[in-house]
């Protein structure tokens, strides 16, 4: 789940809990090595690691609908930037229901 990109950030913005939560670093400190050849993919091994409380604190999963809401209560927190990760098995599917239905209905 958390690649070396996320890994980056951490270092670069450091241990700063205004900056970067405290369970994001220290996860990142705990993880192993992470396998990219698994990455994004259905039955990837290197998801078993990964907390159930970090996927549903830093993932935004399931139907349009739960991206919807995830994404509204953080916009409603004052988050005003998202991305949207496509490495994984459906990504036309995933950006067609971004394009579709989530960002209209988060930007109103």
């Amino acid at each position: 789940m958390v690649g070396n990109h996320v890994a980056d950030l951490v270092h670069r913005y450091g241990e700063d809990e205004s900056q970067i939560p405290k369970v994001l670093s220290d996860y990142i400190k705990a993880r192993e090595g992470y396998d990219y050849d698994h990455h994004g993919k259905v039955g990837n091994p290197d998801t078993e690691f990964v907390p159930d409380d970090i996927v549903d604190r830093f993932c935004v999963l399931g139907t349009a609908t739960d991206h919807i809401e995830k994404l509204t209560m953080l916009k409603d927190m004052g988050v005003d930037q998202f991305g949207i990760y496509l490495m994984h098995d459906d990504q036309e599917g995933t950006l067609a229901a971004y394009g579709d239905q989530i960002i209209p209905t988060v930007n109103r």
